[in-house]
C-alpha cells in the first residue's frame, strides 16, 4: 500500500522560499518632477462603476464605521464600508441615513409639519424639540396652506401662545415643483427672502421641502462622491452567504457590496460570492486575498478585489494561524492579475502613515481601506476612554472575540464551540482620540499627494506606472523616522508611538 504513495518532495526544499515585502522594506524612488503636490489628482475607481475623490475607504469595523462616519467618508471624496454586525433591519436604516444625509429635497415623511389649528406654543415646542426653525402648514389632505417660522411666533408680535397657527402662519407661500434645481430653489428663496421652499405636485400637496441649509451643506461639499441621483455613496459588508442582507442591502441603494471574509480563496465563498454578484445591481467586491492565485479565482466576475491577509494593526491572524502574505507582496501579486482584466484593487490594512498609503498604490493598487486610521475620530462608533488623563476611543478587531459575539464569526468561517468558545483572530485595544474625520484625511491625503510629488506623475495610473521602489535595510528603516532627538511637537500625520 506504501508503495501506492506518490513520492513526496523532501520537507527541507520548503525552506526554499521567496520573498516578500511589506512597506517598511521598501521606498519611493525619488525621479524628476514638474509636478507640485496640491496639483496632484487623486481620483480613482474603487469598483467597475463607483469612482471616488480620494483613493480612501474605511474598513468594515463596528468601532469604525457606521452611517456618521460613512457620511463624512463620502462628503470628503472618498467612502463608507459600513460593518455587518447589526441586524438587516438596523443595516437598511444606517443606509437610508447615508443617502438622504445630502438631499436636496426633504421627503415628505421627514419633513417637519404643522396644522392649522395646533397652538402656537404646540408648534414652537414642536420645533425646538424637532430641531427646526419653520414647518410648512398644511391640512388632513397634505394641501400647504402657509408656512410658520419662528419669525413668526416672536414674543413682541400680536400673537399669544394660545393662539392658533393659522392666525400666525405666512400663508402667501412660494412653492416649486418636483424637478425643481438647486439652483432654481436659490434663486426662489434670495428673491422672496426666505429660507424654505415646500415641493408640492399638481394638486398643491406637500411631497418634501427645500432649505437654504440643505442647499449650501452641498455646496460646502464640492468635493463629495455622489451616485446618478445625488445621494452620498455607501459601500456595505455581507457575508459570503448572506444573500438576505444583500439583497436588502442592494434595494436599500447600497452603491457596493463587500463579501466580506477573512479568506475568500475558498471554492464555497466564491461560489456565493458569484451567485449575489449576478442577482444585485450593486457592484460587488471581494476579499480578503492575498495572492495571484486567488485573484484569478475571483476577478472573471468581481467588481473589485480586497487584499489583505492578516496586516491589521489588531488582527493576530498571521500568529494564531501562521498563514498570511506581507502586504506589499500581496498587493502587487493581485495587482498583476486584476490589472489585465481592469478590476480595481483596495489594499486593506497595515496602513499607519501616508506614506504607507501611497507606498500601496505604487504596489498596484487603486485604493487604500484604513480602520485604525479612522477609529479614533469624531465620527467613529467607538466609545470614549479616558485613560491617565488622555482620550482614546475603543477599537477591537472583527476576529476578536468581542465583535465575533457580536455576530462577526463567520467573516472567519467559525462557529462558536460551546465548550471553549471561539478561537479569536483579532484582539481588542484603544487608540488616541484624533479629533474630526475630515483633519484626518487632509493629512493623509496631503501626505499622499506629497508622494505623487516626488515621484512626478499627476494622476493615479500615471503613479502606478511611473512609480519604482528601492529597498530599506534595517539602517535604512531607523533613518527614516525621527531619531537621535526628543520629539517635542508631533506631526499631525506621524505618532512613534504607531
Amino acid at each position: 500500500m506504501a508503495n501506492d504513495v506518490p513520492e513526496s518532495r523532501p520537507f527541507s526544499e520548503k525552506l526554499r522560499v521567496p520573498e516578500a515585502l511589506t512597506f517598511d522594506d521598501v521606498l519611493l524612488r525619488p525621479m524628476e518632477s514638474h509636478i507640485e503636490p496640491d496639483e496632484a489628482d487623486v481620483s480613482t475607481s474603487v469598483s467597475t462603476n463607483v469612482d471616488l475623490n480620494i483613493p480612501v475607504l474605511s474598513a468594515a469595523m463596528d468601532t469604525v464605521t457606521e452611517s456618521e462616519l460613512a457620511i463624512a467618508m463620502a462628503r470628503n471624496g472618498g467612502i463608507g464600508v459600513l460593518h455587518r454586525n447589526m441586524d438587516i433591519d438596523e443595516m437598511v436604516v444606517e443606509i437610508e441615513r447615508v443617502k438622504r444625509a445630502d438631499e436636496l429635497v426633504i421627503r415628505r415623511d421627514d419633513v417637519v409639519t404643522a396644522q392649522p389649528d395646533q397652538t402656537v406654543r404646540e408648534v414652537d415646542e414642536m420645533m425646538e424639540r424637532e430641531g427646526v426653525s419653520g414647518a410648512p402648514v398644511v391640512d388632513g389632505n397634505d394641501v400647504v396652506l402657509g408656512i410658520i417660522s419662528a419669525t413668526d411666533i416672536r414674543p413682541y408680535l400680536e400673537v399669544g401662545e394660545s393662539d392658533e397657527v393659522h392666525m400666525a402662519m405666512t400663508d402667501e407661500v412660494i412653492t416649486a415643483g418636483k424637478d425643481v434645481t438647486a439652483r432654481a430653489a436659490l434663486e426662489l428663496m434670495y428673491d422672496h427672502k426666505i429660507e424654505r421652499v415646500p415641493i408640492v405636485d399638481d394638486d398643491n400637496r406637500l411631497v418634501g421641502l427645500v432649505t437654504m441649509q440643505g442647499i449650501l451643506q452641498r455646496r460646502e461639499h464640492e468635493n463629495a462622491v455622489r451616485d446618478g441621483s445625488g445621494s452620498l455613496r455607501i459601500g456595505v459588508a455581507v457575508g459570503p452567504f448572506e444573500n438576505d442582507r444583500a439583497h436588502a442591502a442592494a434595494d436599500a441603494g447600497a452603491d457596493i457590496l463587500f463579501i466580506d471574509c477573512a479568506h475568500a480563496h475558498n471554492r464555497d465563498v466564491i461560489d456565493s460570492a458569484r451567485e449575489i454578484s449576478e442577482s444585485v445591481e450593486a457592484d460587488v467586491v471581494v476579499g480578503n486575498i492575498g495572492t495571484r492565485e486567488a485573484a484569478e479565482a475571483v476577478v472573471g466576475f468581481a467588481d473589485g478585489v480586497k487584499v489583505g491577509i492578516g496586516p491589521g494593526s489588531i488582527c493576530t491572524t498571521r500568529v494564531v494561524t501562521g498563514a498570511g502574505m506581507p502586504q506589499i507582496t500581496a498587493v502587487s501579486e493581485v495587482a498583476d492579475v486584476a490589472n489585465r482584466h481592469d478590476v480595481p484593487v483596495i489594499a486593506d490594512g497595515g496602513i499607519r502613515y501616508s506614506g504607507d498609503a501611497i507606498k500601496a498604490i505604487a504596489a498596484g493598487a487603486d485604493a487604500v481601506m484604513l480602520g485604525s486610521y479612522f477609529a479614533g475620530t469624531k465620527e467613529a462608533p467607538g466609545r470614549v476612554i479616558t485613560m491617565n488623563g488622555k482620550k482614546y476611543k475603543q477599537y477591537r478587531g472583527m476576529g476578536s472575540v468581542g465583535a465575533m459575539r457580536s455576530g462577526g464569526g463567520d467573516r472567519y468561517l467559525k462557529e462558536e464551540d460551546d465548550d471553549e468558545g471561539f478561537v479569536p483572530e483579532g484582539v481588542e485595544a484603544a487608540t488616541p482620540y484624533k479629533g474630526t474625520l475630515a483633519s484626518e484625511l487632509h493629512q493623509l491625503v496631503g501626505g499622499m499627494k506629497s508622494g505623487m510629488g516626488y515621484v512626478g506623475a499627476p494622476t493615479i495610473p500615471e503613479f502606478k506606472q511611473r512609480s519604482r521602489f528601492v529597498r530599506a535595510s534595517s539602517a535604512g528603516q531607523t533613518e527614516g523616522h525621527p531619531h537621535d532627538v526628543m520629539i517635542t511637537d508631533e506631526a499631525p500625520n506621524y505618532s512613534p508611538q504607531e
